[in-house]
C-alpha cells in the first residue's frame, strides 16, 4: 500500500501541536513544512526527532523518505 501525503498529515497531526502542517509527495519521497509551538528553543536535529517520535514506526516502515522544514510559529510569521 503506498502512503499518501494526506496520511503523512494526518499522522504528523496526531502527534504532534502544528499551527500549521503542509505535505506533499508522490508516495515515495515526502516534503512537509511543518510549524509547532513544540520547536521553541529547539536545535534542528531535536525538532525533526519531534516529528519522528510522531511518526513512529511508520518512519522505518512506509515513510521511504522525508525532508522536512520545521519552523516555531515566530519563525514562520516572519
Amino acid at each position: 500500500m503506498t502512503t499518501t501525503p494526506e496520511a503523512i498529515h494526518g499522522y504528523i497531526k496526531a502527534g504532534l501541536e502544528c499551527t500549521h502542517l503542509e505535505v506533499e509527495g508522490d508516495g515515495q519521497h515526502f516534503q512537509a513544512v511543518i510549524v509547532s509551538p513544540a520547536f521553541a528553543g529547539k536545535r534542528p536535529i531535536q525538532r525533526h526527532q519531534l516529528v519522528y517520535a510522531a511518526l513512529g514506526d511508520r518512519m522505518r516502515e512506509e515513510i521511504h523518505a522525508l525532508s522536512m522544514k520545521t519552523l516555531t510559529p515566530e519563525e514562520y510569521k516572519g
